[in-house]
C-alpha cells in the first residue's frame, strides 16, 4: 500500500541471553496514531529505540517506505530527521536556549540557514504554546514546558513520523494534561504517531490503533475501542482490568 510508512517485520532484540523482543510484526500507515501499551519491562521502549536506530535489532527488518533501514549504508541522522523521537527525559541541550534547541538540528542535519531555521522553530514553538519562552534555558522552565519544547524541536525537523517514548511519565500529574493536549492536537492534524504510553485514556480515545505488548511479544492489537472493551487474550484482560480499577 502506498500510504504505508513503516513496517516492522519479525523484529527481535537480545541483550546477552535476555530476549527483550521476539518476532515483532506491525505496520504504520500515514495518519495512524498507534499506542503501544503494556506493563513495564514488556519491551515497549526497546521497540521504539530499535525503530529509531538507537538500538540495533538482533534479527528482522524495519522498512521505511520499503527500504530496510537496518541495512548497511543507512545514514541514521537523515533517517531520524524523518522519524523523530520525543523522549521521556526531554533530552534538551541544557546550555542552549529554547529557540536554539529547536534550531540546531535544522541547521546541522537539514542544512537550513539560521533565518530559515528560526522562522520554522518559531512556528512550532507557537504551536505548542512555548513562543514566550524562546530565550529561557531548560533549567528555567517546568517539566511540562520542557516536553513541549522537545515536541516542537522534533516537529521543526518536519518528520513523517513522530515516536513518543512515555512522554508524560517524568512529569508531575498537573503537567501531564498540557503535553497530552499538544499530542491530541497533533493527532487531530493528521500527524503519524507511534506512542509508548501508560496514559490509557489517550490510547483508547486518541489512537486509531493499539498494540498490547507482554514479555517481549505483541499479545494483541487492533482498534482501541475493540481492544479496550472486548480484549481477546487473557493477559490483555488482566492488564486492562487493573487500568479499569485504577
Amino acid at each position: 500500500m502506498s500510504n504505508t510508512i513503516l513496517e516492522v517485520r519479525h523484529l527481535s532484540k537480545t541483550f546477552g541471553k535476555n530476549e527483550v523482543l521476539r518476532d515483532i510484526d506491525f505496520t504504520v500507515r500515514a495518519g495512524d496514531v498507534t499506542s503501544i501499551i503494556g506493563a513495564s519491562g514488556s519491551g515497549k521502549s526497546t521497540l521504539l529505540r530499535c525503530i529509531n536506530l538507537l538500538e540495533t535489532p538482533t534479527a528482522g527488518a524495519i522498512l521505511f517506505h520499503g527500504q530496510d533501514i537496518t541495512g548497511k549504508g543507512m545514514k541514521a541522522a537523515a533517517y531520524r530527521s524523518k522519524v523523530g523521537m520525543v523522549f521521556q527525559s526531554f533530552n534538551l541541550f541544557n546550555n542552549m536556549t529554547v529557540l536554539d534547541n529547536c534550531m540546531v538540528g535544522q541547521i546541522k542535519v537539514l542544512k537550513k540557514s539560521k533565518d530559515e531555521a528560526k522562522e520554522n522553530a518559531m512556528k512550532y514553538l507557537e504551536r505548542v504554546g512555548m513562543a514566550p519562552y524562546i530565550n529561557a534555558k531548560p533549567r528555567q522552565i517546568s517539566g511540562g514546558q520542557k516536553q513541549r519544547v522537545a515536541i516542537a524541536r522534533a516537529l521543526a525537523m518536519e518528520p513523517e513520523v513522530l515516536l513518543f517514548d512515555e512522554p508524560t511519565s517524568a512529569l508531575d500529574p498537573e503537567m501531564v494534561g498540557e503535553v497530552l493536549d499538544v499530542m491530541r492536537s497533533l493527532a487531530d492534524g493528521g500527524m503519524t504517531m507511534l506512542v509508548v504510553t501508560h496514559e490509557m485514556a489517550f490510547a483508547r480515545d486518541v489512537s486509531n490503533h493499539v498494540v498490547f505488548m507482554s514479555e517481549g511479544v505483541i499479545c494483541e492489537e487492533g482498534d482501541p475501542k475493540e481492544v479496550f472493551s472486548n480484549p481477546k487474550q487473557q493477559r490483555t484482560q488482566e492488564f486492562l482490568s487493573r487500568f479499569a480499577r485504577g
